[in-house]
């Protein structure tokens, strides 16, 4: 028997039938980088490649047995929170983490594939920044994601609207207590396309990325589950920045079409 065993992630997100989001592409994305991933679902999707027709939620009390069952038994090198369906089921989250400091957390809590990609809920997003958010890791989000929750807390004035700046959106995440803040799809001057990483004093770190034709559904949770698998396995974040891009880049190239929508990352293209 193996006595070191591989290093436990315990994912929190939704179920989907075709494996391209949530827990079940994490767990796939964990196994590519030699990690065991352990899944609690906060809801069911009822989808295809194409597109997400609805989101069924679990109980949370259920959600937060199964995830106390499991932590009970077993240690775990890292958490990764994805898209949930309720703020009870976030409460429960955040109360669950709270127990294990130690461990990375790494929350992605917005899917693009979701009719309003969670964005149009304000107490969810409200409960994300000030009870989530405080015990993160890293938080991933894109620069509108970010825009949209920052618009949970400016001051609202009809005369010269809610715009903040970036990096004033993000000071007020990481003075919350968020360690880092990886915005994605940032451009600069010249237009190139980057994801960038953010503490309380600033930029940490950058990748540059390219635009690949698809289109591809699961390419931001490829990303997220990679960076947390990374972690686990105990790397930095900005070095594991630059290691989940090459990865979910070489994953949409080698991308599968299974049905008549879009284009699955493939998890394994390296084995």
């Amino acid at each position: 028997m193996q006595n070191q065993p591989l290093p436990l992630i315990l994912t929190f997100g939704v179920s989907d039938p075709v494996g391209a989001l949530g827990v079940q592409a994490d767990l796939a994305a964990f196994a590519a980088h030699g990690c065991h991933g352990l899944s609690v679902v906060a809801g069911i999707l009822v989808a295809d490649s194409a597109k997400v027709e609805e989101l069924h939620e679990v109980d949370s009390d259920w959600m937060a047995d199964q995830a106390r069952v499991l932590l009970e038994d077993m240690p775990v090198a890292a958490f990764k929170v994805g898209a949930v369906a309720t703020v009870l089921q976030l409460a429960a989250i955040a109360e669950i983490v709270s127990d294990y400091p130690d461990a990375p957390l790494i929350l992605d809590p917005f899917l693009t594939a979701l009719p309003d990609s969670g964005l149009a809920d304000e107490e969810m997003l409200s409960a994300i920044r000030s009870i989530l958010a405080p015990q993160t890791t890293v938080l991933m989000l894109s620069q509108s994601e970010l825009g949209r929750m920052a618009e949970t807390w400016r001051e609202v004035d009809q005369t010269v609207g809610t715009e903040g700046s970036l990096l004033e959106d993000v000071a007020e995440l990481t003075n919350a207590g968020c360690q880092y803040v990886l915005v994605t799809g940032t451009r600069d001057e010249t237009g190139a396309c980057s994801n960038t990483l953010f503490d309380a004093d600033g930029v940490v770190a950058q990748v540059e990325w390219k635009h690949l034709p698809g289109p591809f559904v699961g390419a931001g949770n490829t990303y997220s589950a990679a960076f947390t698998a990374l972690m686990a396995r105990g790397m930095e974040a900005p070095e594991a920045l630059v290691a989940a891009q090459d990865y979910t880049t070489g994953a949409l190239e080698h991308a599968q079409r299974f049905g008549m929508g879009k284009f699955i990352p493939n998890k394994f293209y390296r084995a």
